[in-house]
């Protein structure tokens, strides 16, 4: 299986995902596979109606698409085309971008918050690390570039555990 990303580079397609509602079915349907608008309503509490609108924005502009196996044809089934999304964070000096920007890092945040709680016992594998790098930006573009193919390579395995991997780059902050 070939990891594949969409890079967003405008302001309309930018706008478009920073919705909260198409990042979570965007995102359910990477993490859980093909599903249907009433499927989807159902597991996130929303109606049919309102995440089949959402669902159809999303195909506008290039982020989902009918499953290729369609078990009725009373139901679309939607699959997600992508395995991940990013975007310059120059978009953010776009007129108005910087919203959708936060939106979508609001978003993020909370997706990180959320994992982090629900991490409550230890299991083989599963754990943190943080690492304090002085690097030009050059090296951290390297970086990341490197961590990129490493969780590229383990994309679409079957394993036991699923997992979420998060690498975040922060500047370090002042500390008094």
């Amino acid at each position: 299986m070939v990891f594949t990303s969409k890079v967003v580079d405008d302001l309309e397609t930018l706008k478009a995902v920073s919705h909260p509602l198409r990042l979570e079915l965007l995102g359910r349907l990477r993490t859980e596979g093909p599903a249907t608008a009433s499927q989807l309503g159902r597991a996130l509490g929303e109606s049919s109606g309102s995440t089949s609108y959402h669902l159809r924005q999303l195909e506008r502009f290039g982020l989902v698409a009918d499953d290729d196996e369609q078990p009725s044809a009373r139901e679309r089934r939607w699959r997600a085309l992508h395995d991940a999304t990013s975007f310059p964070s120059s978009l953010a000096d776009l007129d108005g971008g910087r919203e959708y920007v936060d939106a979508v890092r609001r978003r993020q945040e909370q997706y990180l918050r959320h994992g982090l709680e629900a991490w409550t016992e230890p299991r083989p594998g599963i754990g943190m690390s943080d690492y304090g790098l002085r690097l030009d930006p050059a090296d951290l573009l390297a970086l990341q570039e490197e961590l990129h193919a490493v969780a590229t390579r383990y994309s679409g395995r079957a394993g036991s555990e699923a997992v979420v991997l998060h690498v975040l780059t922060l500047p370090k902050p002042d500390t008094p």
